[in-house]
């Protein structure tokens, strides 16, 4: 689906579009809001190809270069700037095959980030009436009376130790976990995500944030920011398809012209 999509709009920008120019360095930053230097080391980390030179040493640019640099300032934006290099980079070295891999996996990854968001909003409605900044002095347990008052296994509260989901304070002299006000009620959240279904690798990653909310409302709010965030990156990744489908448009076209040329020769 997304190769026939690159396809359409690869017609739709269309090779004539793409008029031949001479750009300096300080020309392809400034139209890409970009540093001198962030060119130069996008050229150099094989992001744009070779740029030619002068009898002076100084680069040219073309647009090709400026292409490329647009891809990757907006696929960056959604993929972030590791995985960028590396689609727009497989452009100028590999088949076009791979970019496109590349950019499905970028995608893939935020629909997975989707389904795994999907599950946390259930999970925070399944949290929503947990009185979870009620913490009091007297709340602070030994595993085995947490254990008790969530309805699970010593054992599990254990290996939410282990997984850095709750970790409880240690007695200095015996060893033993002690469960503080604001543990217990880590405790607690856990207790009901497990519930709701969610898995424990993006439970530590979203822990952090439900640790740092003092209210019900607040854990809202941190998810409503990330499903922002992830609608942003994807916006981005669909202006970088736009935009690396001008720069495959650019590169194939270049390679047609080549072989014509070889052949006639």
């Amino acid at each position: 689906m997304l190769v026939e999509t690159l396809r359409g709009r690869r017609r739709a920008f269309g090779v004539a579009s793409l008029k031949s120019a001479v750009l300096r360095t300080a020309d392809v930053a400034r139209r890409c809001g970009y540093s001198v230097q962030q060119v130069r080391n996008l050229e150099r980390d094989g992001v744009l190809p070779p740029a030619t030179r002068t009898a002076t040493g100084y680069r040219i640019y073309g647009d090709l270069h400026l292409q490329s640099a647009l891809a990757y300032r907006t696929l960056a934006a959604g993929a972030g700037p590791t995985e960028a290099k590396r689609i727009v980079r497989a452009v100028h070295h590999s088949p076009a095959s791979q970019a496109l891999a590349l950019l499905d996996a970028a995608h893939a990854r935020l629909d997975a980030e989707r389904t795994e968001l999907r599950l946390a909003q259930e999970a925070a409605r399944a949290i929503a009436g947990e009185p979870i900044e009620d913490v009091r002095a007297s709340d602070s347990m030994s595993v085995s009376d947490l254990a008790a008052a969530l309805g699970v296994r010593p054992s599990t509260l254990r290996h939410w130790d282990t997984e850095e989901l709750v970790v409880p304070n240690r007695d200095p002299a015996r060893g033993t976990r002690r469960y503080t006000p604001a543990q217990v009620r880590d405790a607690r959240i856990v207790h009901q995500l497990r519930k709701a279904g969610y898995r424990i690798a993006p439970l530590r990653a979203l822990m952090p944030e439900l640790r740092g909310a003092r209210r019900s409302e607040d854990v809202t709010s941190a998810l409503a920011a990330r499903e922002s965030g992830i609608a942003t990156r994807s916006r981005a990744l669909l202006e970088g398809a736009v935009a690396l489908s001008a720069v495959l448009n650019r590169v194939e076209a270049s390679a047609d012209t080549t072989e014509r040329t070889g052949t006639r020769e």
